[in-house]
């Protein structure tokens, strides 16, 4: 037994370095090729400017810490039962997002503010009352359960569908308090106006979307009776359908199917859609009856090759989208030594290798970088003087902090569950 699992671990490391020599190898040549490009010439731009950037930071990270990381804790108090906790901390998001839409603004350098930062603020703040609201009932806060039209109410709906009600809006505060902290740096620099506002979307809902799927899979490695669930369907098996729906979804909108002509990026984005439904109906038919299958990991594999494949305006926006395609191409590689060599078809373990963290935080930094790579926010780069290098590390550092959040939100729930 001792030399099966020698020679097992063995071949897996021989495996291992094989993979990451050939991915050095292509960083290699990418390398080379970005540093034919040369650098953008940023003489014709004037636009955006940054004013007031210290104010503007504190402005920023105090709304990245009261209406995402705070409402996140709160989510996962609420879901391990601890509603007192979860109310009190909820007090401290409440007021911060009433304040932050009544006087607070994302305002650009010529004192405006866009309207859907303007409207996502106030339907924040709205929905954080309304969540404190249902913790107070769920947890019997004194002050409203003297009132008889209240308790009435809370007898007929009952404690535990309250706590259900109070989970699901705890954690729309959380997806609401993403939305916001993206939107903050749009509305300071005056970013995804006319032309760009396409863009801007596009970027904002894949990356956003990438960085969602390394949180799922955190989640899934992270919580124990989700990691260990004996369920007839395997993730894979969810995976394969999100895939396809998310494929016929992409197909019939990024191309207006006879009334317009076809151009290159209309190829690209439809073309990319139609993978993603034929590859999710391989997986879900590979992935039945709680099987695994590496069909999703193959078509994240084939979406990021041909995300650093395309062609880009400025050369920075071009390098990016390179580091972003390679770093979404070593998620799916990895996902799939993941599958098929570590846990050998199996749903788990029983315990947690360091090498299963890499998959998900390759997700989550694809999601970033693909977020941070439309072309307003990296000609803001180049007149700050910096270079993709630089503006690959910050993000890089992001997903690394956003890595630690991700184990540490689902490890606290576990333990205190």
């Amino acid at each position: 037994m001792t030399k099966l699992n020698t020679g097992t671990v063995s071949g897996f490391s021989r495996l291992l370095s094989t993979c990451l020599l050939t991915l050095f190898f292509f960083q290699e040549v990418f390398g080379d090729m970005a540093h034919d490009m040369g650098m953008d010439d940023t003489s014709d731009y004037t636009r955006p400017d940054i004013v007031d950037a210290g104010s503007k930071s504190v402005h920023w990270l105090c709304t990245l810490g009261f209406l995402l990381l705070l409402p996140s804790v709160v989510t996962c108090l609420s879901f391990a039962g601890r509603i007192y906790s979860a109310t009190f901390l909820q007090c401290i998001c409440a007021v911060y997002a009433f304040l932050e839409a009544v006087f607070f603004r994302f305002q650009d350098n010529d004192g405006v503010e866009n309207r859907t930062s303007r409207g996502t603020a106030w339907f924040l703040a709205g929905l954080t009352w309304i969540t404190l609201f249902f913790g107070g009932l769920a947890g019997g806060t004194g002050f409203l359960v003297r009132s008889k039209r209240l308790q009435t109410f809370i007898s007929n709906a009952g404690e535990t569908r309250l706590s259900y009600i109070h989970r699901c809006l705890s954690f729309l505060t959380v997806v609401t308090g993403w939305v916001k902290v993206c939107l903050a740096p749009v509305a300071l620099f005056g970013f995804c106006r006319e032309a760009h506002t396409g863009q801007c979307i596009a970027h904002g809902i894949m990356g956003s979307a990438f960085v969602l799927y390394g949180f799922v899979y955190m989640v899934v490695l992270v919580i124990p009776w989700i990691r260990n669930a004996q369920t007839s369907y395997s993730q894979d098996y969810i995976d394969s359908w999100v895939m396809c729906v998310w494929g016929v979804v992409n197909t019939f909108t990024e191309h207006r199917w006879g009334r317009e002509g076809w151009s290159v990026h209309d190829y690209q984005h439809t073309f990319m859609g139609i993978i993603w439904w034929a590859g999710g109906i391989l997986g879900i038919f590979l992935s039945r009856s709680g099987r695994r299958t590496f069909v999703p990991s193959l078509i994240i594999i084939f979406t990021g090759w041909a995300m650093s494949e395309h062609a880009q305006h400025l050369i920075i926006s071009t390098k990016v989208h390179n580091m972003f395609g390679l770093v979404l191409m070593c998620g799916g590689a990895l996902r799939i030594i993941e599958i098929s060599f570590l846990l050998k078809d199996k749903r788990t373990l029983g315990k947690i290798h360091s090498f299963q963290y890499l998959a998900p935080f390759c997700l989550v930094s694809s999601g970033l970088l693909f977020m941070g790579a439309n072309e307003e926010q990296l000609i803001l780069v180049l007149r700050l003087g910096g270079d993709h290098s630089a503006y690959v590390l910050i993000i890089v550092s992001g997903a690394i902090f956003g890595l630690f959040l991700d184990d540490c939100m689902p490890g606290i729930l576990s333990v205190l569950v």
